[in-house]
C-alpha cells in the first residue's frame, strides 16, 4: 500500500471524494483542491482510469524537512532514484511553492532536477535528459512550511485529456469539470431509470453530451488515453495493467450493445457541432450520440423525460449582456413550454442571469470554471413552475411606449434621428436610452451606495428585457453602457466592449454626423445641445465663427452649414479633431476656412491674441479636466470667468460668446462678469429640446455679450 494524493478543481473535492469510495478506495482524506488515499497498485491504475473528477494521480516517494536549495539537493540524491527510473529515461520536474531561497518555481525545479541527476552520475550512470514536452517521467515536488514532497506524476498528464476531444469552442468545459457538473446535476440517479435520455441545447464541441455518454455506456474515460505517467516507472506492472483495460473495454462493449435511450446535443453553430461530431467519433461514441445545427431557442424535448444539462454563453463582455440576458429570458421561456417532466441543470457565469430564467430552482452549486466562478442551478420541471412577475408591475413598460410613441412622432416631424427616448424617468431605472436611427443605447448611471448591486443589475437587466419586449428595435442594436463621471483624459479613451465596433451616420435637421455607439464613453453627438447647435446654423451666415473644447466639430458643422465665413474649431484631442475632419467630409464642407488646430484651448488662446477676432465664439468647455496634456485643471464653477475674459480676447466689439456647459448645479458669476465688462443673456430653458425637458438642468446655455 502506498500514498497517493489525487488532485481535482477546487470545489468538487466532496464529489471526488464520494467517487474515490465507489471505486473501492476505504482510505481516502478529503483536502484542499483534492484527496490523500492509501492504495495497492491495482487501485491507485483504477483510480488513473476511471476517475472522472481527478486531474491528476500522485505517487507519494518522498518527504523531508528542508531550510535551504542545498538541504533540498542533498535530500533528493539521497533518494534511491533506480526504483522509479533508469538513466535513459527523459524526465521533466514541477515544482511548487517557496521559502526564503527558493523564489520561483523555475529555480526549485531546477534544485530539484541537478539532485536526481547527482544521484545517478554518483553511481557511474548515465545523465538523464530532461524533455519538457513528451517526458518518460514526470516528478512533482511541493515545498510547504518547511517540508518537502516529492512523488511521480502517476497520470503523467491532466487526467482531463481523455484523448477525444481534439476540436472545441472558445470558452470550452474541461472534461472533468464537465463530468462534477452532470454529477451535480443528478445524472447518477437518471442513469438508474430504465430509459436514459440527454440532451444539451447549447452543446459547442459536445463535451457535455460526450461525458454523459461515457457514464451511461459505462466507458472509463481513461479508456481513450495513449500515454501514462507510470508507463515508464519502474514499478509498472503491465500485466495488470493491461487486465485492467481489458475489462474496461468488455464492460463498454456490453453497455454500447444494450444501451437504450437518446442522447443528444444541438447548438447553432454548423461548425461546433462538426467538431462535436468528430469528438463523439474518436471517443467511438458516434452511433450512440446525436448532434444537431439547431437555435436553442426552437429547441424540442427529443424525449418525453429525461435530464438536460448545458452551458449557455456567460455573456462576459458587457456590450453582449443585452443579448445574452433575453436568450435566457426567452430560453427559460422555451424550458417551461417543450420540457415539462425533465430534470434539467444550467452553468451560468451569473446568478442575475439564471434569475431571467424565471424559473424556480431545486438546488445550486458553486464552481470554478478555470479562474471563473460559476454557479449550477438546478430545475425540477416535474413541478409546476410558478409564473414570475416584477415588483415594479408595468410601470416601466407603459412608461416606454409613451415615450416612443410621443417622441418618434416629434423626432421624425423635427428631423432628428437621434434623440432622448427615456431619462431615468422612473426612479427604480436609473438609465438614459438614446435613439440613433435603428440603434438604441441605454446607459446606466452608478446605482446610489444605498442599492445593493445585485438589486441594482435586476432592475437594469429588466429595464433591458423590457425595451426589447415593448419597443420596435433589435435586440442585436441594443447597446448598453455603465456611465460614470470621467475625469482627464479619462473622456478621450476608447472603452469598446463589445467584439465590433458599431458606428453610423445620423441626421440632425439639415446635417449629417457619424456617431460611434461602443468605442467610447460618449457616442460623439451631445444630444441636449441640439438647439444650441441649430441657434449656430440659423445665425451665423457670414460670420466668422471660433469653436473652443470643439469635441467631434458638430457645432461647427452647423455653424459652416449656416454659411459662416470661417470655422476654426480647437480641441486637444487629435482622435476628436479626426472625427471632426469626418463630420465635415459628410456635409461636404471643404475648404481652407475651416481649420481643425489640436491645441489646449487655454494655451492657444494665450498664444493667439494677435489673430483676426470672430464673431462668434461657442464655448463648451467639460465640468472638469486634469488631462495631462493641459496645464493645471480646468473646474468650470471655479474658472468659467476667466475663461471667458481670455476668450473674450479674440472677440470682435459686438460679438457673442455662446457659453454652455453641463455641470448641473451650475452658477454663473454675473456679478464677477459684469464687473468685466459682460451682460449675461440666460437661454438655458429655451436651450432645452422636447426631449430633454424632464430633467431641465441636463446644461446651462448663455449668451455673452460686451456691455
Amino acid at each position: 500500500m502506498q500514498t497517493y494524493f489525487i488532485a481535482c478543481a477546487k470545489g468538487i473535492e466532496p464529489l471526488l471524494f464520494d467517487e474515490l469510495q465507489r471505486l473501492g478506495i476505504e482510505d481516502v482524506k478529503q483536502t484542499m483542491a483534492g484527496c490523500q488515499i492509501t492504495a495497492s497498485l491495482q487501485q491507485a491504475y483504477t483510480v488513473a482510469l476511471w476517475s472522472r473528477l481527478a486531474s491528476r494521480v500522485l505517487l507519494q516517494l518522498g518527504k523531508a524537512e528542508v531550510t535551504t536549495a542545498a538541504d533540498i539537493q542533498a535530500v533528493i540524491t539521497q533518494y534511491d532514484w533506480q526504483q522509479v527510473m533508469t538513466s535513459s529515461a527523459t524526465l521533466v520536474v514541477d515544482f511548487n511553492g517557496h521559502s526564503d531561497e527558493i523564489r520561483h518555481s523555475q529555480f526549485g525545479a531546477q534544485v530539484v532536477k541537478d539532485g536526481i541527476v547527482d544521484y545517478f552520475k554518483a553511481r557511474g550512470l548515465g545523465r538523464p535528459n530532461v524533455d519538457k514536452q513528451h517526458p518518460d517521467i514526470r516528478i512533482a515536488a511541493r515545498l510547504h512550511k518547511g517540508e518537502l514532497v516529492w512523488s511521480l506524476d502517476f497520470s503523467g498528464d491532466s487526467l482531463h485529456r481523455r484523448g477525444y476531444r481534439q476540436q472545441q469552442g472558445e470558452a470550452p468545459l474541461r472534461e472533468n469539470l464537465a463530468a462534477a457538473v452532470l454529477y451535480r446535476a443528478g445524472i447518477s440517479e437518471q442513469l438508474q431509470q430504465p430509459t436514459f435520455n440527454f440532451y444539451d441545447p447549447f452543446c459547442g464541441s459536445g463535451t457535455l453530451v460526450i461525458e454523459a455518454a461515457l457514464m451511461a455506456l459505462d466507458c472509463a474515460p481513461g479508456l481513450g488515453r495513449a500515454h501514462w505517467g507510470f508507463l515508464h516507472w519502474q514499478g509498472h506492472q503491465p500485466s495488470l495493467w493491461h487486465e485492467l483495460l481489458e475489462q474496461a473495454e468488455q464492460r463498454f462493449k456490453q453497455a454500447r450493445a444494450s444501451f437504450t435511450g437518446v442522447i443528444k446535443g444541438t447548438d447553432s453553430s454548423p461548425r461546433l457541432i462538426d467538431a462535436a461530431r468528430g469528438n463523439a467519433k474518436r471517443a467511438l461514441l458516434n452511433q450512440i450520440v446525436e448532434f444537431e445545427a439547431c437555435d436553442a431557442l426552437d429547441a424540442e424535448a427529443p424525449a418525453e423525460a429525461g435530464l438536460l444539462v448545458t452551458n449557455p454563453p456567460y455573456g462576459e463582455r458587457l456590450g453582449e449582456e443585452v443579448e445574452t440576458l433575453l436568450l435566457y429570458r426567452r430560453f427559460g421561456r422555451q424550458l417551461k413550454a417543450h420540457f415539462s417532466g425533465w430534470q434539467v441543470g444550467i452553468l451560468a457565469g451569473d446568478e442575475s442571469l439564471l434569475k431571467r430564467l424565471k424559473l424556480r430552482s431545486s438546488k445550486k452549486y458553486k464552481l470554478l470554471n478555470g479562474a471563473l466562478d460559476v454557479t449550477l442551478a438546478n430545475y425540477d420541471l416535474t413541478k409546476e413552475q410558478p409564473e414570475f412577475t416584477e415588483n415594479q408591475g408595468n410601470d416601466i413598460a407603459n412608461r416606454l411606449k409613451k415615450n416612443h410613441q410621443k417622441l418618434s412622432k416629434w423626432a421624425a416631424k423635427e428631423g432628428v434621428e437621434g434623440w432622448r427616448l427615456y431619462d431615468a424617468d422612473l426612479p427604480d431605472y436609473n438609465a438614459a436610452i438614446d435613439v440613433y436611427g435603428d440603434y438604441l443605447v441605454v446607459q446606466e448611471y452608478a446605482p446610489p451606495k444605498t442599492i445593493p448591486e445585485g438589486v441594482a443589475r435586476d432592475r437594469l437587466w429588466h429595464l433591458l428585457e423590457t425595451i426589447s419586449d415593448v419597443l420596435p428595435f433589435a435586440e442585436e442594436n441594443i447597446i448598453l453602457k455603465v456611465r460614470q463621471r470621467q475625469a482627464g483624459s479619462q473622456q478621450y479613451q476608447k472603452r469598446n466592449e463589445r467584439s465590433e465596433s458599431v458606428t453610423l451616420s445620423i441626421r440632425e435637421y439639415q446635417a449629417l454626423f457619424e456617431v460611434n455607439l461602443t468605442d467610447y464613453l460618449d457616442t460623439g453627438l451631445f444630444l441636449d445641445h441640439r438647439l444650441v447647435r441649430k441657434e449656430l446654423f440659423d445665425k451665423c451666415q457670414g460670420l466668422d465663427v471660433l469653436n473652443l473644447f470643439a469635441y467631434t466639430c458638430s457645432a461647427s458643422v452647423q455653424a459652416a452649414l449656416g454659411g459662416a465665413n470661417r470655422v476654426v474649431s480647437v480641441d486637444m484631442s487629435k482622435t476628436y479633431l479626426q472625427w471632426g475632419k469626418r463630420n465635415f467630409d459628410l456635409n461636404g464642407l471643404r475648404g481652407r476656412q475651416h481649420q481643425f488646430i489640436q491645441a489646449d484651448c487655454f494655451n492657444w488662446l494665450r498664444d493667439n491674441r494677435d489673430i483676426e477676432p470672430f464673431d462668434v465664439i461657442f464655448l463648451d468647455p467639460p465640468t472638469f479636466s486634469n488631462s495631462k496634456r493641459m496645464e493645471g485643471t480646468l473646474d468650470i464653477q471655479r474658472d468659467h470667468v476667466g475663461l471667458i475674459k481670455t476668450a473674450a480676447r479674440l472677440l470682435t466689439e459686438d460679438g457673442v460668446i455662446l457659453f454652455s456647459n453641463n455641470r448641473r448645479k451650475f452658477v454663473i458669476d454675473e456679478a464677477g462678469l459684469e464687473k468685466a465688462g459682460f451682460s449675461v443673456n440666460d437661454q438655458t430653458q429655451a436651450s432645452i429640446p422636447e426631449d430633454f425637458k424632464r430633467h431641465k438642468g441636463i446644461h446651462h446655455y448663455f449668451i455673452i455679450s460686451r456691455i
